[in-house]
């Protein structure tokens, strides 16, 4: 997903039977920065999370940016759901908040203005799904492609 398409929902193919096998898992956090190292850690200690340290670095970073993002931005409380399926894991992150993701760009300095396309550089899909209570921003990392 390109930046000049944000807010148009990527279609996934997400496998739902793993759904119905119980490879989903969710949890609440409040909109404070404690909740980021807090939300990385719930998706790293599911029992079925990979075990090879690339996918885990990658779900690590990824999940950091989107949860960073819904701290910073929507300050509303959040939750992180993980499905896995047989070829991959998706982390979707919703709040509460109404407005549109508006990627910013920033000098080279600036700590902040990044997420977004670290997001884009790492997932192997990523996208923001629109509702009338907010939005979710999720991504999904192919479990069978380890090579990045």
């Amino acid at each position: 997903m390109s930046f000049g398409e944000l807010g148009d929902s990527m279609p996934s193919d997400l496998d739902t039977t793993a759904l119905d096998a119980g490879m989903e898992e969710r949890s609440t956090f409040d909109p404070y920065p404690q909740s980021v190292p807090q939300a990385r850690a719930f998706v790293l200690s599911l029992e079925w999370t990979p075990d090879d340290e690339e996918t885990r670095s990658r779900l690590a970073t990824l999940t950091s940016e989107i949860v960073t993002n819904a701290v910073l931005h929507a300050r509303t409380s959040f939750s992180v759901t993980v499905t896995k399926s047989a070829t991959r894991i998706r982390v979707a992150v919703m709040d509460r908040n109404l407005q549109p993701v508006t990627p910013k760009t920033y000098g080279p300095t600036s700590p902040t203005g990044r997420g977004l396309h670290i997001v884009e550089a790492l997932a192997d899909r990523w996208g923001i799904d629109k509702s009338a209570d907010g939005k979710t921003v999720w991504f999904e990392i192919d479990l069978e492609t380890q090579d990045r």
